[in-house]
């Protein structure tokens, strides 16, 4: 574990094993990791930044008096966990997994949240790393760190973005979230030319330039009601808006007790007198459909649209010739 880390561990644990607000003088003496030959100027910058780094974690430190500090417990959301000796270990194996993957965006918050359960846990330990998708990893996860960490302190980003017929164009907007689909980060934001939330492809971005004005002020407000799991779709929803049609995929009789599970709440499912299923759902790329209706078959039948059906059954003639 790094000495910054581990004087975060120390100084969270210190303020949430107080029983009265404590001042900043008080904790240099009593957290380990503030060098004791250090001058009160430069403790003070360094204390701040600590202070920072734990709010941004979640841990809500508050100060009534400008002199003292406490941790609210009631805005501050974190329940006691008990983990077996067996269950320890797994998560220190998923962790420093995650930590040797150079698509994995968030390795300080993931060290901080390991060091708890983890002596020291080092990215260097771990030889290989994860591919999740066919873009760089490396370039992924530093594009989602910029955007998560612009997204918590509510500036604006502005990237040239290529859209999926090769078209590149500037865009500014106020990142809400992210998530991860399908080995991809997504961004999710209000365009602010086009005054509407949408979802951008991280891998399509380029030259990102997070807005540096007014570092510690808010650009924009992110809506009471935002929800991330909302803008998640299945892989074949994702394209140009232009590019949208409506997919009908038909599950037989013995299939259709799985269209709901597949469908995930997107679309909609219509039940038959003879016990089949159809699921309509808007989708934008046919080959992605195609091959989710094969991931996912048999008992499945691409219905709507006809190119994609035919383009489907002649992908499948076309196996069935190579490999007969």
């Amino acid at each position: 574990m790094t000495d910054a880390v581990e004087r975060l561990v120390n100084l969270a644990f210190y303020l949430a094993e107080a029983r009265e607000p404590v001042s900043a003088e008080r904790i240099r003496v009593d957290v380990a990791g503030y060098p004791a030959a250090q001058d009160s100027e430069t403790y003070l910058r360094m204390f701040e930044r600590d202070k920072d780094a734990l709010r941004d974690a979640g841990l809500a430190i508050v100060s009534d008096d400008g002199m003292t500090y406490r941790l609210d417990r009631t805005a501050t959301f974190a329940a006691s966990i008990e983990l077996a000796p067996e269950e320890a270990a797994a998560v220190r194996a998923a962790g420093s997994a995650l930590l040797g993957d150079p698509s994995f965006p968030f390795s300080a918050d993931l060290r901080l949240a390991l060091a708890k359960i983890a002596s020291a846990i080092d990215s260097g330990q771990v030889a290989s790393a994860a591919r999740l998708a066919d873009e760089d990893p490396a370039r992924q996860g530093e594009i989602v760190a910029t955007f998560a960490d612009a997204a918590e302190r509510r500036k604006s980003v502005t990237f040239a973005y290529t859209n999926s017929r090769g078209a590149s164009a500037p865009h500014t907007i106020e990142p809400y979230g992210l998530f991860l689909h399908d080995g991809r980060w997504y961004v999710v934001g209000r365009d602010v030319a086009k005054d509407e939330a949408r979802t951008y492809t991280v891998a399509r971005m380029s030259d990102i330039e997070v807005n540096a004005a007014r570092p510690k002020s808010p650009d924009f407000e992110r809506p009471a009601d935002f929800d991330v799991a909302s803008f998640t779709r299945l892989a074949f929803q994702y394209g140009s808006p232009a590019e949208q049609f409506e997919a009908h995929v038909a599950f037989d009789a013995a299939s259709a007790w799985r269209a709901e599970q597949l469908a995930a709440g997107h679309g909609t499912v219509e039940r038959t007198a003879d016990g089949s299923a159809l699921w309509r759902i808007p989708a934008r790329n046919r080959a992605r459909l195609a091959r989710f209706v094969l991931e996912n078959g048999p008992g499945l039948t691409l219905a709507e649209p006809a190119d994609a059906s035919d383009a489907l059954r002649s992908g499948l003639a076309e196996v069935i010739r190579l490999h007969g």
